[in-house]
Parts: C-alpha cells; structure tokens; sequence
C-alpha cells in the first residue's frame, strides 16, 4: 500500500495550487476523523482516499478526466482498489456508486471541506472557534461560496447517516488540526 508519506509526495509532483493541496489535506483529516469512528484500523486508507481524490484536477478538471485519470495512474502504484474506488465515487457523474463506508464518507467531507476552509477565511481567527450554527448559517446563504453544492452536502450527510451538527463539528475539528 502506498503510505502518506509517499502520497504526500506525489500531491506535491502533481499539484501546483497551495489552496488546493490545502484542501486535499483537509479532506484527508476529515477522513482520518472518520475512520477513527467507523474502521480505525483502515485510518490510513480513508486518509489516502482523502489525500489523492482530487490528484489530477488541476491537470485534467473534465468530467470526462476527473477522477479517472487519477486512478489509472493510481492503480499501478500501490493504491488498493477499495481506496481507487472511493476516489471513482467522490464524482457523481462517473458512475461509480458509493457502495461502501469509504466512498460515502469521502463524499460526504470533500464538498463540505471546502466550505469550511471558506468560513474560516471571513473570520478574524479561522476555523479556531468556528461552529457548527456559523456553517450552518452560512449555507443558507447561497452567495457565500456559491460554487459549493448545498445539494451534495445534504446528501452526504444523509448518506452517512449522521446529525448535520456532528458531521459538521467532527469536520471543523479535523480541520483545524490542519491548519494548526
């Protein structure tokens, strides 16, 4: 299996961008938070799937590319087909259904991080006291971050099967992990 080490160093070869390396990290610990709760033996897995979903984006931002050419790549450098999965499932329109405990989470934390860094950038401190009501506050206004998909987030959320305030609250928190 490929390690995250090892993962982090392909991030770097393939992506240029701070803010989008920034949010594969943060996808990255959202997943770890997660898998601490739903399969902490395969913490390391749910954090590469997080690390690697949005590998070639930024080469190949179509949805005819977008995941795919990432795990192509993937498949022949020690990425298991359970985490090659998850990354096909993070993007609707491929098809892929998200089947396992692995691709509904990294559906359900990919938007929603995004969303989190943004009302951490309006903010004098960050996500450092940011909560749950700030975000939900700030999906209601759908100028704020306008590109995120409010519909996507209702969705993984429902998917996973958690209250919204705790898939928020455990997000943030893996969040500001990163960006302590």
């Amino acid at each position: 299996m490929m390690t995250l080490d090892e993962a982090r160093r392909l991030l770097h070869e393939w992506v240029a961008n701070p803010a989008l390396r920034h949010h594969m990290e943060c996808v990255a610990a959202c997943m770890g938070a997660y898998a601490e709760r739903v399969e902490p033996a395969e913490s390391a897995r749910w954090m590469l799937a997080g690390l690697l979903h949005d590998l070639d984006w930024e080469r190949h931002p179509t949805a005819a590319e977008h995941p795919r050419v990432a795990v192509a790549f993937l498949r022949g450098h020690g990425v298991d087909d359970g985490v090659l999965h998850a990354i096909l499932a993070h993007a609707p329109y491929t098809g892929t259904p998200r089947d396992t405990p692995m691709a509904r989470h990294l559906f359900a934390v990919d938007e929603l991080a995004g969303f989190i860094v943004a009302c951490g950038k309006v903010r004098p401190d960050g996500v450092a006291t940011l909560e749950p009501s700030s975000v939900r506050k700030k999906l209601k206004n759908l100028a704020f971050a306008a590109a995120v998909s409010r519909e996507d987030i209702a969705t993984g959320i429902a998917e996973i099967g958690v209250a919204e305030d705790e898939h928020l609250a455990r997000c943030i928190e893996a969040i500001r992990r990163v960006e302590a």
